[in-house]
């Protein structure tokens, strides 16, 4: 009975929902203290079980003594994993900066602590359920906080934001959840390993219409082109950390979803969708470069840019039969992740010193705001794909696996993105290195503000140096 109860997959979900309650409690804009020393504890927790999984393959835990088809189970590979530890790792970081970031009286942060934690417990739970309906409950509730954080402002164009973001993720989760019951009709079971041998190449034609239903509705969570109307908008008008949080993990979530169809329950019904993902994601990378490009403010470029990187994710599908492109995936989403937290962060630390929040108000930024200014252009490498980041082991990984299977056509989308990534990053690089303006004012910002933004940004070049740890974590999959 104590090995359950000292199961670090329980308290992955637990911890955080703890503390969500107890912020919830103490009232608005209280629960920061309680949050990162969770969140502490979270990251121990994450890298223990990484370990576990590294060592031993695949961790279980069967809620409450029953087992599925009864009962709950809760199941971590390397994959799962790899989430988990990402997740803590970055909400640790954002905790600690929106702690610095919102003021007592701001409303924004009144109700951000116990929406983070919610949001944070439904990724995790998310993250090592093994049902597709347990799949659909966790994505529904980190849709539903999500949107919680966006509207947390109360602004008009927050709430408009937080209006079109709940409209796409009801409308997602619904082509999913009719996807599940099409299966469940099927085979009277959502058990992924249960499906695992059920699911051939004849399944009836009611599996493909669901398979069809239930990537739909995660590319549309996923904000894939043409899906991607309610991302620049919810990105760029919430607070910093939020912009963070759901740029970083949240798009990450329905993205993990598809993956795990992909190589688990629906594998042999997929693959049929597989350049079509690919021709989409392709076409998210130059559209969203182009309007990043064009952007006038500088949370709605990055915005674009998370609409651009996006993409890259989809283009390992036609790849996942050659050697790394799941690598290549999973190395895309770390790099994404730690340099678009930290590209949010720091974007959030320019607007409250300078006032401006366009970017030909970031004049002489350079010299105002130096530390701040090193970690946006250190994010915009990992973005741009050069050496030694992670975004550059993504990037390589991929051209790699397209090459090998004569898919050259990726590679040179590839390539042409890391161009169009750089356009953006040194349009606005540019515009710091110019003189200060003399009528321009700088506020006094809290440093742990900038240092935050930094080691985000920082941890995403530095990866590149780590990677292979990560890939032989992804060798234990289920």
């Amino acid at each position: 009975m104590i090995e359950p109860l000292l199961d670090p997959l329980v308290w992955l979900i637990l911890l955080p929902l703890a503390w969500a309650v107890l912020a919830f409690v103490l009232g608005p804009g209280r629960g920061a203290w309680p949050a990162i020393a969770s969140l502490a504890t979270q990251c121990w927790l994450a890298f223990d079980l990484a370990q576990k999984v590294g060592a031993g393959g695949v961790a279980n835990h069967v809620v409450g003594g029953w087992s599925a088809p009864l009962g709950i189970d809760l199941a971590v590979d390397g994959l799962s994993a790899s989430m988990l530890l990402l997740t803590q790792a970055v909400a640790l970081l954002l905790a600690i900066y929106a702690r610095s970031y919102f003021k007592s009286d701001d409303p924004a942060g009144t109700w951000f602590w116990p929406l983070m934690g919610f949001l944070i417990s439904s990724l995790n739970a998310l993250f090592v359920s093994a049902d597709l309906f347990n799949l659909y409950v966790t994505l529904e509730l980190v849709g539903l906080a999500a949107v919680g954080l966006v509207a947390a402002g109360g602004g008009a164009q927050q709430m408009a934001a937080a209006l079109r973001y709940l409209f796409a993720t009801l409308v997602g989760s619904g082509a999913y959840l009719l996807g599940v019951a099409l299966i469940y009709g099927a085979y009277g079971t959502v058990s992924i390993a249960t499906l695992l041998p059920l699911v051939t190449d004849d399944a009836p034609r009611l599996v493909w219409i669901a398979g069809g239903l239930m990537v739909t509705g995660l590319m549309l969570k996923t904000a894939l082109f043409p899906f991607h109307f309610w991302l620049p908008p919810a990105h760029g008008g919430a607070p910093a950390p939020v912009s963070a949080l759901l740029s970083a993990l949240v798009v990450k979530a329905s993205f993990y979803l598809v993956l795990r169809l992909w190589l688990g329950p629906l594998q042999t019904v997929l693959p049929a969708f597989a350049w079509l993902l690919a021709m989409l994601g392709a076409a998210a990378i130059f559209w969203g470069s182009w309007q990043a490009i064009r952007a006038v403010k500088l949370k709605r470029l990055i915005a674009y840019s998370t609409v651009a990187q996006l993409g890259y994710l989809f283009l390992i599908f036609p790849l996942l039969a050659a050697h790394g492109a799941l690598e290549a995936g999973v190395m895309q989403i770390f790099a994404h992740g730690m340099a678009k937290a930290g590209m949010f962060a720091a974007a959030g630390v320019l607007i409250k010193a300078t006032g401006q929040d366009t970017v030909a108000g970031l004049a002489g930024a350079v010299e105002r705001l130096p530390v701040t200014m090193f970690a946006f252009g250190l994010a915009g490498i990992t973005l741009m794909g050069l050496p030694p980041s992670s975004g550059f082991l993504a990037k390589w990984l991929i051209i790699e696996a397209a090459l090998a299977q004569g898919h050259w056509i990726i590679a040179v989308v590839v390539l042409a993105g890391g161009l169009l990534a750089a356009v953006y990053v040194l349009r606005v690089l540019r515009q710091a290195f110019l003189l200060t303006p003399a009528s321009a004012t700088l506020t006094p910002v809290p440093r742990m503000l900038e240092w935050s933004a930094f080691a985000l940004a920082a941890a995403s070049v530095l990866l590149g140096l780590r990677g292979v740890e990560l890939m032989q974590l992804l060798g234990a999959m289920a």
